[in-house]
């Protein structure tokens, strides 16, 4: 029998996940490794993703550490060791700071950086008002049921400033902007094991989900959720009941 075969038979006993320098199912691969095939106009982009430290020029030093907060918890890193975590926050306000678009806006929506600069107000105002805190003062499940309920469109407070624009809107700019930085670095390419660019070499293995020569196997493994956070709580679903995760039932990263 494998060892992904005994995996499969008898899955180990779910634990949190320890930071790792290289979370994912990928161990010991590294997308970097293969820049020699690519262009160089190619492999100056990505290798500033990794070299370049992005300074914060759209948000105030307020607004920074308010949204800091909020993009910590849309993807958490906790499995990542400090120095190989993706600097979320950062990739959004370059993006605001540069007024770069999809190329339209909702009628019910103001500007991105509007909207951005109304939700950092508006989560700020949420901690002063429920905990009496700031929000980057909250523990991480505070923090994340004051999200959750701005996810579900049914925030308990700072209701006036969220009048301004539409929620549900604005929720999924914010997701999908902290997905775009987060899945642009190369760091997170070796953690889903993706090979990296395909120009100029191209892929061979399009059809069976095969690795290519220069990727390595999955190898999968499993884990449980930190408990001060929603996930594995039924009350992320709306049920307000906790849910043990038992051994074997963890999720996968």
């Amino acid at each position: 029998m494998s060892k992904r075969d005994q995996l499969v038979s008898n899955p180990p006993v779910a634990e949190v996940s320890k930071p790792r320098v290289q979370p994912g199912y990928y161990p010991g691969f590294s997308t970097m490794a293969q820049e020699r095939f690519w262009d160089a106009a190619t492999r100056r982009v990505v290798r500033q993703r990794v070299n370049g430290d992005k300074p914060i020029r759209f948000f105030t030093p307020d607004e920074e550490r308010t949204m800091r907060s909020v993009v910590d918890r849309i993807i958490p890193q906790d499995d990542r060791v400090k120095a190989r975590q993706v600097d979320l926050l950062a990739g959004i306000d370059e993006r605001l700071f540069e007024r770069r678009l999809e190329g339209y806006r909702y009628a019910d929506m103001p500007p991105d950086q509007d909207a951005y600069r109304l939700a950092a107000k508006a989560f700020e105002q949420m901690a002063r008002e429920e905990h009496g805190l700031s929000f980057h003062q909250l523990g991480t499940l505070d923090r994340e049921r004051l999200l959750k309920s701005v996810h579900d469109a049914e925030p308990k407070s700072a209701k006036g400033i969220w009048k301004l624009l539409n929620i549900e809107r604005f929720w999924t700019m914010l997701v999908s902007d902290c997905c775009g930085v987060y899945y642009a670095h190369p760091w997170v390419w070796d953690e889903i094991g993706f090979g990296g660019p395909a120009y100029p070499r191209g892929y061979m293995r399009l059809e069976e989900g095969e690795p290519e020569p220069w990727e390595v196997q999955e190898l999968r493994y499993e884990w449980a959720a930190p408990p001060d956070t929603l996930t594995d709580r039924e009350e992320a679903h709306g049920t307000g009941q906790e849910h043990q995760t038992h051994p074997g039932q963890g999720g996968t990263h």
